[in-house]
């Protein structure tokens, strides 16, 4: 068993929901990835990553993984650890951009993003697809919190906050190709 199935099995174990999302966040990823003219081993590794972003949460409590309402200040708290956490579990395990791109998958490229707040383009590439990627997904996939919203509001959220929250090239690219995205 490879590291991937290995980490898999264990994210299956706490939510099965966590599963099917990482595999989504993956093919989005790939076909961004592929867009935006990465290479073959970078696109292997934004692969991985988006299969392994959540892992983290697997040190997260169930029931706020899972939580349909809002979350309160202190559970954002506990929730915003799951980048670090799977960056732990991963690192020395898979390549280092693989862990890197777990670490900061919600770092905003305004600087406001999670858990170090990094801006720009000192977000590693592969975290600022996987986070266009994941939100995308997101949006448009039932979630304890939200039901599946359609494609158009998607894309549209994500054209608001390009530039703020999302790498505008990223967002760009998935607008212009938008049709691969379809579920």
């Amino acid at each position: 068993m490879n590291t991937v199935e290995t980490f898999t099995d264990l994210i299956w174990e706490q939510e099965a929901w966590l599963v099917d999302h990482g595999s989504r966040v993956a093919r989005i990823a790939t076909a961004l990835g592929t867009r935006l003219a990465l290479d073959t081993e970078q696109l292997r590794r934004l692969h991985v990553a988006a299969h392994l972003h959540d892992v983290g949460k697997i040190h997260i409590d169930n029931e706020l993984v899972n939580k349909p309402g809002p979350l309160l200040d202190q559970e954002w708290d506990e929730m915003r650890r799951h980048p670090a956490e799977g960056f732990f579990l991963l690192d020395g395990l898979v390549h280092p951009d693989i862990a890197k791109a777990v670490l900061f998958h919600h770092e905003r490229f305004d600087g406001d993003g999670y858990p170090y707040g990094l801006s720009g383009t000192s977000i590693p590439h592969l975290s600022r697809i996987l986070f266009v990627a994941d939100a995308f997904d997101a949006i448009t996939s039932d979630r304890p919190y939200q039901p599946a919203l359609p494609t158009e509001i998607a894309l549209a959220e994500l054209q608001l906050h390009a530039g703020t929250q999302f790498d505008p090239t990223v967002v760009a690219t998935m607008l212009e190709h938008q049709l691969v995205f379809a579920a």
